[in-house]
């Protein structure tokens, strides 16, 4: 049987801060060592890199999905278990999407927006019922959840729009979760 994949979607850049740096890696570190794959960009930079590197340290099977064009761009991540080369940011999208059993948001910019508002629409639109966890490092995630509930408030999104996503406030809260959702597969 598969493991469980959590494609994470998260900074080209390390960000302003030590601790997204320190959560990243918390992370990468935390899914080899709850025996659950790690999919993600493909990238050798940033907090993605940071991910990656850390997860395989740990141990664990990490899938890069990279476009072409971005082979260079991002420095390709030499030495994953798999890496996967789209011909498109659309495709790397559709498979990061299907590799996935769960996704979690970490700070990013606006790549990261991209992918996160993307997979939250596909969501509302009923193309799948995957958990989507945002860790709010540092209170990251709060301009992301206001614009969500403006757009409710305002009357561009129905209310049921915040149940799409869950928050959780640091990386150990992130990880518990995701063993929650692993323990529920069976995987």
């Amino acid at each position: 049987m598969a493991p469980f994949s959590v494609t994470v979607f998260c900074g080209s850049s390390p960000g302003g801060d030590p601790a997204y740096a320190e959560a990243a890696s918390a992370l990468g570190h935390g899914i080899a060592s709850a025996g659950m794959a790690l999919v993600f960009g493909g990238g050798h930079v940033g907090l993605m890199g940071i991910t990656a590197e850390a997860a395989l340290a740990g141990g664990g099977h990490v899938t890069g999905v990279i476009p072409d064009f971005l082979r260079h761009r991002e420095v390709e991540f030499p030495g994953l278990s798999e890496l996967i080369v789209t011909d498109s940011m659309h495709t790397r999208k559709r498979r990061l999407f299907a590799l996935a059993d769960a996704f979690v948001v970490m700070p990013g910019g606006l790549g990261t927006f991209d992918e996160t508002i993307e997979i939250l629409t596909w969501k509302q639109l009923g193309q799948h019922n995957k958990p989507i966890i945002l860790v709010d490092i540092l209170g990251w995630a709060q301009p992301f959840i206001t614009l969500v509930e403006q757009a409710i408030a305002r009357g561009f999104a129905h209310h049921t729009a915040r149940n799409l996503f869950e928050v959780r406030p640091s990386v150990e809260g992130a990880l518990a979760r995701l063993e929650e959702l692993r323990q529920a597969e069976g995987k």
